[in-house]
């Protein structure tokens, strides 16, 4: 069972459909309506049906435009034209795959946003804990077809950043992964506006980028902010083109926050702050 929200008709940059396990979480959704606003039909997948046909709605509402399905997250993959993106807690990272194992096809292409946070076995968002595999990403790879591309990503960019529509997210985020899939990805995630993507090697660089998550979360709690991360001097990608931020505002570091939002700030909660939300607490299933 499937419900999708349609906006009133416009034009659309791109025709096929992107699906998001976990899209019922902070970051699925942020991206989501990213994903919406840059053209995309998307499909939220979730364990509970209606949660997703809930959060595809809010997405319409939100964005005003594009189309958002809502259904359970082994649908979703079945829907997917190329891209499924998985973005769940580390706690039901392999039991999410193996629960859609039969629905993917030759050709599909899986980002993973997963993070061993240490909190899926109660530590702290700052640690992390170290798979068998070596990283979620490679965990991943062990869980799913050999047919199926695999790419890992969007380690720092926060579920806030992504929510909130009305600021280009002026940021990179680094992927790595196998070649081909990480082409499908940089098309689909260099859409959104303000949003670069770097090639950082092969699916190996994995444990490396999931770890900048947990140096994010600390950064992010001790300056109250939602920093992300900017690769300096590196031609601008697609998705920098429009960025209002990035042609009135010059890179500083390549770990960047507006100014005006370094140190003390309005209270926010600890859980918030996280650089990738992949804490169990902030991501959806």
């Amino acid at each position: 069972m499937q419900q999708s929200w349609h906006a009133p008709s416009e034009a659309r940059f791109a025709s096929e459909t992107v699906s998001i396990l976990g899209g019922t979480g902070n970051l699925g959704f942020g991206l989501a309506i990213r994903l919406g606003v840059a053209g995309y039909t998307v499909c939220l997948g979730s364990r509970d049906a209606a949660r997703a046909q809930d959060a595809a709605a809010k997405a319409g509402h939100l964005t005003g435009c594009g189309t958002f399905t809502g259904c359970l997250n082994d649908e979703a993959v079945a829907q997917a034209d190329r891209l499924v993106v998985i973005a769940v807690p580390f706690a039901s990272h392999v039991s999410t795959l193996k629960s859609v194992s039969d629905r993917w096809r030759a050709g599909h292409v899986l980002l993973d946003t997963t993070v061993p946070l240490a909190t899926a076995v109660g530590g702290r968002p700052t640690h992390l804990i170290e798979p068998w595999h070596g990283s979620a990403a490679q965990q991943a790879r062990a869980a799913i077809s050999d047919d199926v591309g695999l790419a890992a990503g969007l380690h720092t960019i926060s579920a806030a950043a992504l929510c909130d529509l009305d600021r280009p997210l002026d940021q990179d985020t680094l992927i790595c992964g196998d070649q081909a899939a990480k082409e499908v990805v940089t098309d689909a995630l260099e859409r959104i506006d303000g949003l670069r993507v770097v090639d950082a090697g092969s699916l190996e660089m994995s444990r490396l980028l999931e770890g900048l998550t947990p140096v994010l979360i600390g950064i992010n709690i001790r300056n109250k902010t939602h920093a992300g991360i900017q690769v300096t001097h590196l031609g601008a990608g697609r998705g920098r083109g429009p960025s209002v931020l990035t042609k009135t505002r010059p890179v500083e570091s390549a770990m960047t926050a507006p100014r005006a939002m370094r140190g003390p700030t309005a209270k926010t909660p600890r859980s918030a702050l996280a650089a990738g939300d992949n804490d169990a607490e902030l991501s959806g299933s």
